[in-house]
């Protein structure tokens, strides 16, 4: 298999792989038959480990398609149950940079929300108060304005929760839609390095507790260079 160059790894030893996603790679196979994360992955620890037979490849938490940044990736089976259990928990901290169409007012805060999904048209929605429904969930995070530009912002994002789509949708239920995202109503569109779309969500950072050594391990990825001018770096 061949390794695609912009997979950067961040950080590797015998438990965790932290790897830069690029915009445009899936964190995990799906029905396209696209190449995933998981397959680059496997790919690469058994050319760099020269193993013949199968590699263990956990992913713990995924990113969108259209987002890039840091993922987390177990080695081992024990490293993928106890870092799941972090992120069940939300002992994990994530840090986002977006750039959106217009600016939040207060520039800082706290969003909370229940969010439905539409499993069919893969598509989350914002409802206006709790249901019942099983497919509600709760979606919280913390968030603040870094710059402003005409008519777009960047915004520092702290999600509590990990909901699909969450960030995307938060921000587009208040009329901030992340610049590039037109399924969630971004009036223009952002061109990734491999030509195909993208939107301006990157993960930034990811702290979490090593998951046999117990210390707290932060990993920062740069921002790509398809990213829109309208960030700090």
């Amino acid at each position: 298999m061949k390794v695609n160059a912009s997979v950067n790894v961040l950080y590797e030893d015998n438990h965790c792989l932290v790897v830069d996603k690029p915009a445009g790679l899936l964190s995990q196979g799906d029905a396209t038959g696209d190449p995933s994360l998981v397959t680059w992955a496997t790919g690469y620890l058994k050319a760099r480990y020269k193993k013949p037979g199968n590699v263990y490849v956990g992913l713990v938490h995924r990113l969108d398609r259209p987002t890039s940044g840091v993922v987390l990736v177990a080695r081992t089976s024990k490293a993928a149950g106890r870092l799941s259990e972090q992120f069940r928990v939300g002992q994990v901290e994530k840090v986002y940079l977006a750039v959106v169409e217009g600016s939040p007012i207060p520039p800082e805060g706290v969003w909370l929300d229940v969010l439905e999904k539409d499993a069919e048209q893969n598509r989350v929605h914002v409802v206006g108060r709790p249901g019942g429904s099983r497919r509600e969930r709760t979606a919280e995070v913390a968030y603040r304005v870094i710059e402003r530009s005409g008519d777009r912002s960047t915004i520092e994002l702290r999600p509590a929760t990990g909901r699909s789509h969450q960030l995307r949708v938060q921000l587009a239920g208040r009329g901030l839609p992340i610049f590039g995202d037109r399924k969630y109503g971004a009036s223009g569109v952002l061109t990734a390095s491999d030509g195909g779309r993208r939107i301006a969500l990157h993960a930034r950072e990811l702290t979490f507790n090593h998951p046999t050594r117990g210390v707290a391990m932060t990993i920062r990825a740069p921002l790509p260079a398809d990213w829109p001018a309208l960030a700090v770096r």
